[in-house]
């Protein structure tokens, strides 16, 4: 039998076929669904339905009514204005499974198309897409945060499982929380590594990544492995002496990046000081090098 020919096997429509909706429709795909459909706004988009999806892209109603699941992959803040256009025009959605990527949103962001009777699904992948082709491969194996309704759950969690992920139950009260966790993790770590090899390379240092990788990398493991005991460096040293040294570098060839550092050595010392890790003799000479209350 046919993979497509499966009992269960859905028609699958996909509203913004970017990196991350047609890497999924791709990956339903692969699981034995059908991609009927697929819309898309950019060059990239409408190449990307073509190339990944097989599918000349159409106008979002023919989406919906091509299809038995939506995949609504469109930027946070296009996400409710679509929702709320698609049940104001009558678009069928009855029955049919309508599921967002987001991470910040939950189910009631698609409340106006529940209530015509689309059935609300929150499917949010724990990766980064970029547009490559791996990121296909990078799917399989990792976290999907979901929500939905009680009753729907156990096919939310299936279709990850087709797609080759690992979901992961996420309340609708903690939706925001939880993204704010996962945007500070990868989003501000791509920030803080860009920013540490422009200024090595400022200095002379000709290959930065190459510096970065090993200490980065034994960083990361160290720390998934071992929570907030991992930390090393001079604040948790009581390092005072070093911690000024550094934010009056800063202050003079990157001042932007100066309170960033201040901030997040107050970060570190608080926790590193909760953890039992730094003595409060040491704390109180990081709060004068950092000119404030390291206390929460």
């Amino acid at each position: 039998m046919d993979a497509g020919d499966r009992p269960g096997r859905l028609a699958v429509g996909v509203l913004g076929a970017g990196k991350v909706g047609s890497a999924l429709g791709a990956a339903l795909a692969t699981a034995g669904h059908r991609v009927v459909a697929a819309s898309g706004v950019s060059d990239r988009s409408r190449h990307w339905a073509a190339e990944r999806l097989g599918v000349t892209p159409v106008p979002p109603d023919e989406v919906v009514r091509s299809a038995d699941l939506v995949l609504l992959t469109v930027p946070d803040d296009a996400l409710p204005d679509l929702v709320a256009g698609l049940a104001a025009t009558g678009a069928d959605l009855h029955g049919k499974l309508l599921a967002h990527t987001s991470g910040a949103y939950g189910l009631a962001v698609l409340e106006p198309a529940t209530r015509v009777g689309a059935v609300p699904l929150a499917l949010h992948p724990v990766m980064t897409f970029t547009g490559r082709d791996d990121d296909l491969t990078r799917i399989t194996g990792c976290s999907f945060g979901v929500t939905s309704p009680e009753p729907v759950r156990p096919i939310a969690e299936a279709l990850v499982i087709e797609m080759g992920g690992d979901p992961v139950w996420i309340d609708e009260s903690d939706r925001a929380l939880y993204h704010a966790a996962l945007a500070g993790a990868a989003n501000h770590m791509v920030t803080l590594i860009a920013e540490s090899s422009e200024l090595l390379a400022k200095i002379g240092v000709e290959h930065p990544g190459r510096m970065l990788g090993p200490l980065l990398g034994a960083a990361l493991d160290n720390v998934l492995r071992m929570g907030i005991s991992a930390l090393t460096g001079p604040v948790v040293r009581g390092d005072a002496g070093t911690v000024r040294k550094h934010i009056d570098a800063l202050i003079v060839a990157a001042p932007e990046a100066a309170d960033a550092y201040v901030a997040l050595a107050r970060l570190t010392a608080d926790r590193a000081l909760a953890a039992g890790l730094l003595k409060p003799e040491a704390a109180e000479r990081l709060l004068d090098a950092l000119g404030g209350n390291i206390w929460t």
